[in-house]
């Protein structure tokens, strides 16, 4: 054992010897390598960070509710006729939900929360906020809700009940039309009406960097109703009493529903239950397109690396044929020699990757600067370098194979 690594030491030492009385040639076999570690890395940033996003989206919406709509989330048909001819999911439902829900006895629901929805501008003297999300609904909210009150609070239950002009709102429009001062108690003008802030939530940040939790405002139901009136869009949130039962907690809900809508045995749902795995269904075509694009690439990349390398390899061996004679005349053994030269292209392989790395946390860093999502890891980082360290074995053994089986005699002739 002590043998294997004085040889391996001595290989070692003549690899990077080799590397830096070659430093152009070395750099320019490695480049395949270089680039290949570089998109692999790329990729697998890309998708960490969509993950990464996607998760925190989902917690926005929520693990444990479910969303009773007219319009399901995703879906892969040409029905959006069938749907667009549904009745309107009405806010009322939530009463009539909440009753069935406390006289079961064995529910898998906890309660239910009706949400109307409009968009409006936000004023407040020369300052304005176009096209901001509006919900109304009830003291109840916060139970269903993951939002934290940032400064202020949510409005209660006298406020809610006597449909008071009193609002919170999200983080963007507080720092949008109150920069430098508390909003808390003062007034803002959603389209014609006056509306006092209550609270300020906690920034949230993008819905898949889409749509943005900070930028909205949320009312008591009735007042939101007395100025705009109903919504095509309402819907009832209902909260779950255990994420991990959340099939069976949507079919109770949709024999609720059904009961609720007064519908026959058999006429088909004319309302959606929506959930968060819908968003995961229609994620996964995606994450797995950028993987393939990405594996194609890597492979492509590392394949054309590797025939450099083999390439590369094999020229040194010729250049240094009278050397491997010479050692092996001094009584080097075959696995001496198979180790230095495969040494030597795992070590333009490393370095490759080294390279590589660097290069795609530069770039990581610079899409996280441009709000792309891109998570850099550990796991990458092993990963990358076990590829490169792979290819150099792969493409190094041949070379190296055929220098160990050097006669010496023929070696030291050789000019």
């Amino acid at each position: 054992m002590r043998q294997w690594f004085y040889e391996f030491a001595e290989s070692c030492r003549i690899a990077y010897a080799q590397i830096m009385a070659n430093k152009v040639r070395s750099f320019l076999t490695a480049l395949g390598v270089i680039i290949g570690i570089l998109a692999v890395t790329l990729m697998g940033t890309a998708i960490n960070g969509i993950d990464k996003g996607f998760e925190n989206s989902l917690s926005m919406i929520g693990y444990d509710v479910l969303y009773v709509q007219k319009w399901p989330w995703a879906d892969n048909s040409n029905s959006w006729w069938i749907y667009r001819n549904r009745r309107p999911i009405k806010t009322e439902y939530a009463d009539e939900i909440n009753r069935i829900i406390e006289a079961s006895p064995r529910t898998e629901l906890v309660t239910a929360v009706p949400q109307g929805v409009k968009f409006a501008a936000v004023k407040r003297n020369d300052r304005q906020i176009n096209t901001v999300f509006l919900m109304g609904t009830t003291e109840e909210y916060p139970r269903i809700s993951s939002v934290d009150i940032k400064e202020g609070r949510f409005f209660n239950g006298v406020e809610e009940r006597g449909a008071r002009q009193v609002c919170v709102i999200g983080y963007d429009i507080a720092e949008g039309l109150f920069p430098n001062e508390s909003p808390i108690g003062k007034t803002i003008q959603i389209a014609n009406f006056q509306c006092v802030v209550l609270g300020v939530i906690e920034k949230q940040g993008k819905f898949l960097g889409l749509f943005s939790f900070d930028s909205q405002v949320i009312m008591p139901l009735g007042t939101l109703k007395k100025h705009f009136g109903a919504s095509r869009d309402d819907r009832v949130v209902v909260k779950v009493k255990d994420k991990t039962r959340i099939a069976e907690a949507k079919d109770e809900l949709t024999g609720i529903m059904r009961r609720v809508r007064g519908l026959k045995p058999e006429v088909k749902d004319d309302f959606s239950i929506n959930e968060q795995e819908a968003f995961k269904s229609t994620l996964d075509p995606i994450k797995n397109g950028i993987a393939l694009a990405g594996l194609f690439i890597t492979g492509l990349s590392l394949f054309v690396g590797a025939i450099g390398i083999m390439n590369i390899t094999f020229v040194s061996v010729k250049e240094r044929t009278r050397e491997i004679g010479t050692r092996k005349a001094l009584g080097a053994k075959r696995r001496t020699i198979l180790m230095q030269f495969l040494v030597e292209a795992v070590a333009i392989c490393i370095v490759g990757g080294v390279i590589g790395l660097v290069l795609a946390f530069a770039l990581s860093l610079a899409m996280q600067a441009a709000n792309f999502p891109a998570e850099f890891s550990l796991s990458l980082v092993l990963g990358a370098m076990l590829a490169s360290i792979l290819t150099g074995v792969i493409s190094g053994f041949a070379p190296a194979y055929s220098a160990s089986k050097l006669d010496p005699v023929v070696a030291l002739r050789y000019e």
